[in-house]
């Protein structure tokens, strides 16, 4: 049972979800020889201010 967890900052539309799981997933069977019944995959979004880089929180962010 594969479980592939994608971390990302909040912000992205249902249809933005729905593309990128798909393109992972079809990934997943292509790559990894996955079942894609028995794959799952979890999006956890985080606010800018939760997600820093190199000191700088995302919210302070200019390049990003």
């Amino acid at each position: 049972m594969p479980f592939v967890v994608v971390h990302l900052w909040e912000g992205r539309t249902v249809d933005q979800k729905r593309a990128l799981t798909r393109a992972i997933t079809d990934a997943m069977v292509e790559h990894a020889d996955a079942n894609p019944d028995a794959l799952h995959v979890a999006l956890q979004e985080y606010p800018r201010e939760n997600w820093a880089r190199n000191g700088v929180l995302g919210v302070d962010r200019t390049d990003a």
